[in-house]
């Protein structure tokens, strides 16, 4: 009997227990569909915990997923089963999202995201990162720890294998797999880890190594401090990371880190060497974004994600470490893709609401999205149904350009995670009109002006999406298709911040 663990639909009736291993299902389905909707494209590899990895597709909601599968389940995979649920209930903009976890007795198995991009291992085997980007993943993995350390779940498998950047310039962990052993405190040094990594290419952990190139060790068998491995490294990383893997230091909470890596990241790299190290010791202390410092870096990862050579397509390494789908790694020297752009100025007078069939009503307060404040925002009525209730296409907000710009990305922070969104780009605005935004929904079909820029991005894992655009335009559509729930069985978008950057 399948059952599901957590998340999804529910159990389908009649499935049989396959042998271990195999991808048996009830009689007349596709032996490569499991509990009835996904179905397995092509196995990536089998780990190091001899889980098979399978790129496949969620037949009911249309998107690629990834699907770990382990034999036998039950009893054998009940951590497994246990970390997904878990983990399936914290929306983070840096952790994969996990859709489901099924267990069939003879085999289990765990649907999560399906994260196009590179892993981190495979960025840093072609070329180390310069210290703001290495600071910036940091920030970013300690931000994901945080989230999980708030919900009471230890992650317990974070290395360069599980830290991926997506196309769309997300640094995203995954694969939480913590067992007996895990604690919140080797998360914490795991940080500290990746900065090491990020910096050096070498792993300064014995856990989670696999492959990896080991550190540099003093006579104690202790990795060596960053500056004695790479000349030029800030005196605030090196300290930071040499607290963060000291085993006599004690570890400070996820949640300060975060907090201190984001001021850090804010600084700029000028003056990584102001102060001396972060300063764990110095009490609990509010979190902080790094704003616009931030949007830079991300833009920066975008491109370090999208330059350079194919390295392959997987989820897991030999070593049992995350990959990706099609995946490439920078081809240049620590220096490439420092940051040119600047966030480009946008006024009330240049965005308005885009609302094909409405009623008009709901046109007011998209000032708000571009008041550099992410607590307020644009937001749409309530509806039963994600897609508007089924009354219209979409709704979204235009911004007209004062002249055609090159435009490097635009970041659009909503209001939670599972919304669908486009960016649409046409030569001008057909009006402030039910018709004109008509004009515009219609966007990809023949004879229409406007047109999709790059993918649409299908159930957004977090609450932020990066669109990447590097071309001329005047005339862009934030263009949101589907709502997140807003849970209380009803659906609603907001859109909290758009900041364009332009070179």
């Amino acid at each position: 009997m399948t059952t599901h663990v957590g998340g999804g639909q529910e159990a389908t009736p009649g499935a049989t227990q396959g042998a271990p291993g195999l991808m048996t299902t009830p009689t007349g389905e596709d032996p490569q569909l499991l509990a009835g909707r996904y179905r397995l494209d092509e196995q990536i590899n089998t780990d190091a915990a001899g889980r098979q990895i399978w790129r496949g597709v969620d037949v009911v909601l249309r998107r690629q997923v990834a699907l770990v599968v382990r034999t036998p389940g039950g009893d054998a995979a009940a951590g497994m089963l246990t970390a997904a649920v878990a983990v399936s209930r914290v929306v983070h903009p840096h952790l994969a999202g996990v859709y489901d976890a099924v267990d069939e007795g003879d085999r289990a198995y765990v649907v999560r995201e399906w994260v196009p991009g590179v892993a981190l291992r495979d960025i840093v085997a072609d070329s180390i990162l310069g210290p703001e980007h290495a600071a910036m993943v940091a920030h970013a993995v300690a931000e994901a720890v945080a989230a999980l350390h708030a919900a009471g779940i230890v992650h317990g498998n974070i290395h360069p294998g599980t830290v991926l950047v997506a196309d769309d310039g997300r640094v995203v962990l995954a694969d939480t797999r913590a067992d007996a052993s895990a604690t919140a405190d080797h998360d914490v040094r795991c940080v500290g880890a990746i900065l090491y990594f990020c910096l050096t290419g070498h792993w300064p952990l014995r856990e989670g190594a696999g492959t990896l190139p080991d550190a540099v060790r003093d006579s104690a068998g202790r990795p060596v401090p960053l500056r004695q491995v790479r000349a030029g490294v800030p005196r605030q990383l090196d300290v930071t990371a040499a607290e963060l893997l000291d085993p006599d230091l004690p570890a400070p909470p996820a949640g300060a880190l975060a907090a201190d890596l984001a001021r850090l990241v804010s600084q700029g790299p000028d003056n990584y060497d102001d102060g001396g190290p972060i300063g764990f010791d110095a009490g609990p202390e509010p979190r902080r974004r790094s704003g616009s410092k931030l949007l830079l870096g991300v833009t920066v990862l975008v491109l370090i994600a999208a330059a350079g050579v194919f390295v392959g397509n997987r989820l897991f390494g030999s070593s049992g470490e995350t990959g990706t789908q099609t995946t490439v790694t920078p081809t240049t020297g620590p220096a490439a893709g420092e940051p040119t752009g600047h966030p480009i100025e946008l006024r009330s007078d240049m965005i308005r609401v885009v609302d094909p069939k409405g009623d008009r009503t709901e046109l007011q307060g998209v000032e708000r999205a571009i008041d550099g404040d992410k607590s307020t925002g644009w937001e749409t009525q309530h509806y039963t149904r994600a897609n508007f209730g089924g009354l219209k296409p979409g709704m979204g907000i235009l911004i007209r350009l004062p002249q055609s710009t090159k435009v490097r990305d635009i970041e659009v922070i909503l209001n939670a995670g599972g919304a669908t969104a486009a960016l649409l780009a046409g030569p001008s605005d057909p009006g402030n009109t039910a018709d004109g935004d008509a004009i515009i929904a219609k966007f990809d079909r023949q004879g229409s002006p406007f047109k999709s820029v790059g993918q649409i991005q299908e159930d957004i894992a977090g609450s932020r999406v990066v669109f990447p655009v590097d071309q001329e335009a005047q005339v862009l559509v934030v263009w949101i298709a589907k709502m997140p729930s807003d849970g209380s069985g009803k659906f609603q978008v907001a859109i909290k911040e758009i900041t364009v950057t332009g070179e």
